[in-house]
């Protein structure tokens, strides 16, 4: 069964904010080593919005070294005067298949709404991106909203709707937004990613008592949108405990089922063509 981590972040002499681990670099050698050990084949890199340009260069450097093992979701100021431009050559840079963000910092917390990006979401539909969004709350309703204007744009949403970093709901309390989940899982063209899942919960290994909302979850986008993944630098755990939680730990999840949501679904809606090096 192929595991693809949905989630990953790189970075190199720089200080991660949150609950990250407080070390000056996470490298791709870091993390070759940690998927060894777990058993994780691939994974796509979300270079750090707040850490600028630097991470995205090291990114492609990873995906250019170990193109089978790696690929991105990178960033770019979206209001840079060359703005479409970047959007269309996008692709040319290694390992590149789409854009994640936060829009969760200053002035950007309004730009799900006021139409600064208007001009965003069909730059990417007409170039084939996919874009990951860390949306929560109502915000949630407007990824349904962009999705209905734009059926040819591939968007899914982080941490099942859950929200990331440092936030300190747990529990039922951290599924606040389950319902607007369910909700927009009827747009084909959203996805999941059931990411950070172990941070989520105020319990130990393996977090049995969130197990039914992430059941919900699944219920709701099914085997073809949902996808494993961790985080895995601000998880509670062990990398390896990342992927038994799912594997070995939810019976509903099985089959057809689990091979999808562990890898082969997110290799497919990013289109992913992974080649080994050389």
């Amino acid at each position: 069964m192929l595991i693809v981590d949905s989630q990953l972040h790189l970075w190199k002499d720089a200080k991660m904010g949150g609950p990250h681990r407080q070390v000056p670099s996470y490298t791709v050698d870091d993390a070759l080593a940690e998927m060894a050990v777990a058993g994780v084949d691939c994974a796509v890199i979300h270079p750090p919005g707040g850490l600028g340009e630097p991470v995205n260069a090291l990114a492609v450097e990873a995906a250019r070294a170990y193109p089978d093992k790696f690929c991105i979701l990178g960033h770019f100021d979206l209001q840079s005067p060359d703005r479409e431009t970047i959007v269309a050559r996008w692709r040319e840079r290694p390992g590149m298949l789409g854009f994640r963000f936060t829009l969760s910092q200053g002035e950007q917390k309004a730009w799900w709404t006021d139409g600064t990006l208007d001009w965003f979401w069909p730059a990417c539909e007409k170039a084939g991106l996919v874009v990951g969004l860390l949306a929560t709350g109502s915000n949630i309703g407007v990824v349904g909203q962009i999705a209905e204007r734009h059926p040819g744009l591939r968007l899914h949403i982080d941490h099942m709707g859950c929200g990331g970093g440092g936030g300190a709901a747990k529990d039922a309390a951290a599924f606040g937004s389950i319902r607007e989940m369910e909700a927009v899982s009827k747009f084909p063209n959203v996805a999941v990613k059931l990411s950070g899942a172990p941070s989520l919960s105020s319990e130990s290994y393996p977090y049995r008592n969130i197990h039914p909302y992430m059941k919900q979850v699944f219920e709701a986008f099914g085997p073809d949108r949902c996808f494993w993944g961790t985080d895995l630098t601000r998880m509670p755990c062990s990398y390896k405990q990342c992927v038994t939680m799912f594997t070995e730990e939810m019976p509903w999840l099985k089959g057809r089922d689990l091979e999808r949501v562990m890898g082969a679904a997110i290799v497919d809606w990013l289109g992913w063509k992974r080649t080994p090096a050389g």
